[in-house]
């Protein structure tokens, strides 16, 4: 599924059907009918944008996340369900939500954007986050849309106070005898105080239980949480992570992030503020977040720096690429499109670049630098822990390829950035959007610009 926010508003151009491009036997394309058009759904006007969508793999449902809606749609795009999740009284600067106590700001009818949506295959609920008191999440059963729950009444539960749509990822990690978790992602929007950026939360069986998004694991010194401390906005005084997407392959769970970082350009004795592109990698068992590792990542072409991450997919190699590439053809490959240059966050240029990089590599390099780090060279070298730059410790251990970390040399930076293997560039109409698969053998991929095209 293809989207650019271009032709995101009002009208959903669903290329689930991603092959509407028909495919001939022999693996040849053959063009669109020229009077066939797309399948389309189009909301109220009054209603917004649309923010979010996911496909239920078993079923072909699509739901998706609107200002105030969800809808439950057909594969071919019809209307089954809607849910109204919005507008109503609140005021972003009530904390915690004038539901749990009263709030002396004035209380105005607000819309319900909503910012996460997440199919629960095990539960067969979908999880749907919304904007409204500080970002609240309803779990609705997947036939009709019923409300199973809505927990609001723990500091827990306020999962993100950023109002866009596109400031939180969340990834499901699930298990067949016990409750699932949720690793959740989150710009915090200069409230380190109230919302960790990640966390990893329970999702139980019933979805009206106490423990529902409670941490799993939270004591007086410990958390399942990372937070950004509060002196790192002394420095950059708007810093915030922004993710991007978020996976999980084998032992872990993964978030590509965009954030703000201080340097000194090379000659000059002054600082000034770019975005640099980071991996974070956590391990799934990991209940007090001692695993946190966080890899610079970009591209290269020609000389030209693609380094402002737009978007990502994860994908398997297939066994044509997996050649070329020199891995198996059930590795993980992971597809990103940067767009030029370092500095410019919310106006990207239009020069991006779609890059490829291998998720064994970037591993490698993360077992390299605990490595080092435990024997006690650098520092911890994050950039939002640059106030406290913690010399690395020296411990003798074995750190192997799913070492998840001691109370001691976390979080923890790679320093040097991955580069990813740059297989199309796009200079006029920047890619903002990508999807891939692998389809007999051969790795195909989908990309979505600016303009609301759509390159294979």
């Amino acid at each position: 599924l293809i989207m650019s926010p271009a032709v995101w508003k009002w009208t959903c151009l669903v290329s689930h059907l991603l092959l509407s491009t028909t495919v001939s036997p022999l693996g040849r394309q053959q063009p669109l009918h020229p009077k066939r058009p797309f399948i389309s759904f189009t909301g109220d006007q009054a209603e917004g944008n649309f923010n979010h969508l996911v496909v239920d793999e078993r079923t072909g449902h699509i739901y998706l996340g609107a200002v105030n809606r969800i809808y439950k749609l057909s594969s071919d795009l019809k209307v089954l369900v809607t849910h109204q999740t919005g507008p109503d009284e609140d005021n972003p600067k009530c904390y915690p939500p004038r539901i749990v106590q009263t709030c002396n700001e004035p209380l105005t009818p607000t819309n319900n954007i909503n910012k996460m949506l997440l199919i629960d295959y095990k539960e067969n609920r979908l999880i749907a986050c919304g904007s409204l008191y500080q970002g609240i999440c309803k779990l609705l059963r997947l036939d009709d849309l019923f409300k199973l729950g809505e927990p609001f009444h723990k500091k827990e539960h306020y999962l993100s106070g950023v109002n866009e749509s596109g400031s939180v990822f969340g990834v499901i990690v699930s298990y067949s005898n016990m409750d699932d978790k949720l690793f959740i992602a989150t710009a915090v929007d200069g409230k380190p105080e109230y919302f960790p950026t990640i966390s990893s939360r329970k999702l139980t069986k019933n979805s009206e239980a106490d423990g529902m998004f409670a941490y799993v694991f939270h004591d007086e010194f410990v958390a399942s949480m990372i937070k950004i401390p509060s002196d790192t906005f002394t420095i950059i005084p708007d810093f915030d992570i922004y993710y991007i997407y978020g996976f999980s392959s084998g032992n872990f769970v993964y978030f590509l992030t965009l954030q703000p970082e201080m340097i000194s350009p090379p000659g000059s004795t002054t600082k000034e503020q770019v975005y640099t592109s980071k991996l974070v990698r956590l391990c799934k068992e990991d209940t007090a977040f001692n695993s946190y590792v966080e890899v610079p990542i970009g591209c290269e072409k020609n000389g030209v720096e693609y380094r402002l991450l737009q978007a990502a997919y994860l994908s398997k190699a297939g066994a044509i690429l997996a050649r070329s590439l020199g891995v198996g053809p059930e590795d993980d490959i992971l597809y990103t499109v940067f767009s030029k240059g370092q500095k410019r966050k919310m106006k990207s240029l239009d020069e991006s670049a779609l890059c490829i990089f291998v998720l064994k590599k970037i591993n490698d390099r993360i077992k390299d630098r605990l490595q080092s780090c435990y024997r006690g060279e650098g520092t911890l070298d994050l950039a939002w822990l640059k106030v406290k730059d913690i010399p690395c410790s020296s411990a003798l251990l074995t750190i192997d390829d799913n070492f998840c970390g001691l109370d001691m040399n976390a979080p923890l930076g790679v320093s040097s950035m991955v580069r990813g293997l740059p297989i199309f560039t796009e200079d006029g109409d920047r890619m903002t959007s990508v999807i891939a698969y692998v389809y007999k053998n051969h790795s195909l991929a989908f990309v979505g610009t600016k303009s609301g095209k759509l390159k294979k």
